[in-house]
């Protein structure tokens, strides 16, 4: 059962958004109301601000105390591909960053409906090439991002692949939005259940702006419909009151049907987005928790990996017959 101060965040979000749905606000007027929100968003303890850009594109560095040099975390943020900033996600990306000891970049790509698809698959592009370049090593990086973030980062493995290119290590989605084609009936269901939320904020609407003359079902539109073998361990949360859920689960089965290691983590009757609501919801602190464990763990299996293959190349070198030297 949801803890009472996610009931009280889900009562807030309902008197909040109510207004909203019935008014049908421009896409401007959303775009300042998430961003008067961020204003009363502070990066947390000890974890240290840093801006910088990528390529001429806005983008910050968020760093924990005594997190390892050599090591980094992509962060691509959500909002639907049509809102949502660097300023809108500090305070998550800099708790996410804490939970998992990493330096954190995240970049303000750019968004629709002033630059539809492929504009923001190629930023996050960009930022993972100059990642490279600036001397981390593929098996180094990880890639994450929440609701439209975490649907980018999934299309960013999806790209790399497909190109040839080395992949990170690790991804990590938060709430993906992993399907741009969300049925009417669905989105409906969910909406009443999360008191309009949804609704308000037209996800559906806001996929059309992003996919613009491309088809929802291209698969770096919507990677649950994509081929997906081939890709690092993977780390999806979900709870089963999004409108996001099955899609989800569907991803989720599919993956680990063409063999991707999937760690699955599904919470009972959350809003969308809980995790921005870090700070004063217990599940929220939970989930990041959990999400800087699976870090860890990828990073322990990547080690021990590596110490295998040193023996195992030792013991080859000792193994292999000494050639004679020829006598004089």
């Amino acid at each position: 059962m949801p803890s009472p101060q996610h009931l009280l965040l889900k009562q807030f979000l309902a008197a909040a958004t109510g207004p909203l749905a019935r008014q049908r606000p421009r896409l401007t007027t959303m775009r300042l109301a998430v961003e008067a929100a961020a204003l009363f968003q502070f990066v947390p303890w000890n974890v240290f601000l840093e801006e910088t850009n990528v390529e001429g594109m806005a983008a910050e560095w968020l760093r924990p105390a005594g997190a390892p040099t050599e090591r980094v975390l992509l962060y691509l943020h959500g909002g639907g591909y049509v809102l949502g900033s660097l300023n809108t996600h500090r305070s998550l990306v800099g708790a996410l960053a804490r939970s998992c000891r990493l330096n954190t970049l995240a970049i303000d790509y750019r968004k629709a409906p002033e630059y539809p698809f492929p504009a923001a698959l190629d930023d996050a592009r960009l930022a993972y090439d100059w990642l490279l370049a600036q001397g981390y090593a593929p098996q180094s990086i990880m890639v994450a991002g929440d609701s439209a973030g975490g649907g980018l980062a999934l299309s960013l493995l999806l790209h790399l692949r497909d190109a040839g290119q080395p992949l990170p290590a690790a991804a990590i989605g938060l709430s993906p939005w992993t399907d741009l084609v969300l049925p009417t009936a669905v989105l409906r269901q969910v909406c009443r259940e999360e008191s309009q939320l949804l609704e308000a904020l037209e996800i559906r609407g806001w996929g059309g702006m992003y996919a613009h003359e491309t088809p929802l079902a291209h698969p770096l539109l919507s990677p649950v419909r994509a081929h997906l073998h081939d890709l690092p361990p993977l780390l999806i949360q979900i709870s089963d009151a999004e409108v996001l859920h099955d899609d989800v689960l569907r991803f989720t089965a599919k993956a680990q049907a063409a063999g991707v290691p999937v760690t699955l983590q599904v919470f009972g009757g959350l809003v969308h987005w809980w995790h921005l609501f870090w700070r004063f919801v217990p599940e929220a602190r939970q989930a990041l928790e959990q999400a800087g464990d699976f870090v860890r763990g990828v990073w322990a299996a990547q080690q021990a990996a590596q110490t295998l293959a040193k023996r195992a190349g030792q013991q080859a070198r000792v193994a292999a017959p000494q050639r004679l030297r020829p006598a004089h």
